[in-house]
C-alpha cells in the first residue's frame, strides 16, 4: 500500500502587507524522499519553509492548503499543531537553534521523554543518537553545551534532535552553507543516511547551493519570484533544464567551477 505524503502544499499563496510573496506553490514530499527547493535569495524559498513549519508572521494572508502528515495545518501556527503535524527543522544558524545554557544531552532527552521514555532510557537513547550522527565520544558531547562545539558538531546535534522528535518531515534551511567543504560533505552523507533508514523521514532541502542539492536530492523544484518554474528529477533538471531561470542557476554554478552535470556523466 502506498504511503501518504509527509508534506503536501497545494496552490499556496502568501501575501504580506499587500505584497505577494508566494504565488501558487505546489509541492509533494514522500516519506524517505529528498527534495530540493532551489532559488536565489529573495525568491521565496525560506517563506515556503516558514509556511510549512507554521512560522509565518501573524499578518500574513494565506490561501491554498498545507498538509503535514495528512493534517491540514494551513492556518495553524507551529505550537498549536499536533506533534505528528510538526516538521523538524535543521537550521543554518545552529547557535540560535540550540540553547547555550543547557547541555546537549538534556536538549536531546526532552523530545525522547515526550515520546514516552523514562529518564534513564532517554539518556541512553540520546547517547545512541549522537553516536548515530557520527559524534566522537558521544557521552562527553552530551555533557557539553553548544558554545563548546564546532559548527559541524552543532549541525550534527541538530540533525540528531530532528531524529529524536520522530518527525516524518525534516526541513533543512541552508543547513550546510556555513560549513567548510569537508564538514559539508559529511553532513550531506548524514542526511542521506537518515532519510534512507527504514521508515525514514522525507527531507525538504531549502538551498541556493545547486552542488549540494545535486549530491543529496532525488528531485528539485526551482522557485523564482514566488513561483515554481520547474519541477523535475534532479538528474534531468541538471542535464536538461527546461526553464531559463534553471539554466541561469546551472550556468552560474559552472562559472564558479561547479559542473553538476558531471555527477551524471
Amino acid at each position: 500500500m502506498a504511503l501518504s505524503p509527509c508534506l503536501s502544499i497545494d496552490r499556496l499563496t502568501v501575501s504580506l502587507n499587500g505584497q505577494s510573496i508566494l504565488n501558487g506553490i505546489d509541492l509533494v514530499l514522500e516519506p524517505g524522499q529528498r527534495v530540493a527547493l532551489l532559488g536565489q535569495s529573495g525568491s521565496g524559498k525560506s517563506m515556503t519553509a516558514r509556511a510549512a513549519l507554521g512560522l509565518l508572521p501573524p499578518q500574513a494572508e494565506i490561501t491554498g492548503r498545507i498538509d503535514v502528515g495528512g493534517v491540514d495545518v494551513t492556518r495553524t501556527p507551529a505550537l498549536s499543531r499536533p506533534a505528528s503535524a510538526r516538521p523538524a527543522m535543521v537550521m543554518q544558524d545552529t547557535q540560535a537553534a540550540l540553547n547555550p545554557l543547557t547541555t546537549i544531552g538534556y536538549q536531546l532527552e526532552q523530545p525522547l521523554r515526550k515520546s514516552g521514555l523514562g529518564a534513564a532510557d532517554a539518556r541512553r537513547a540520546s547517547i545512541d543518537l549522537l553516536a548515530r550522527v557520527g559524534m566522537p565520544e558521544p557521552e562527553q558531547i552530551a555533557r557539553r553545551c553548544s558554545p563548546e562545539l564546532s559548527g559541524g558538531q552543532r549541525q550534527r546535534v541538530c540533525i540528531a534532535m530532528a531524529v529524536a522528535c520522530k518527525a516524518q518531515t525534516i526541513i533543512g534551511d541552508e543547513p550546510t552553507s556555513a560549513l567548510d567543504v569537508v564538514t559539508q560533505a559529511q553532513i550531506l552523507r548524514l542526511l542521506r543516511d537518515v532519510t534512507q533508514a527504514p521508515g525514514g523521514p522525507g527531507l525538504l532541502l531549502i538551498t541556493h547551493d545547486l552542488h549540494a542539492a545535486a549530491h543529496l536530492c532525488d528531485r528539485a523544484l526551482v522557485i523564482e519570484a514566488g513561483r515554481i518554474v520547474e519541477d523535475a528529477p534532479m538528474q534531468r533538471l541538471v542535464t536538461d533544464p527546461q526553464h531559463a531561470h534553471t539554466r541561469e542557476l546551472i550556468a552560474s554554478a559552472r562559472n564558479c567551477g561547479i559542473a553538476c552535470e558531471r555527477l551524471y556523466g
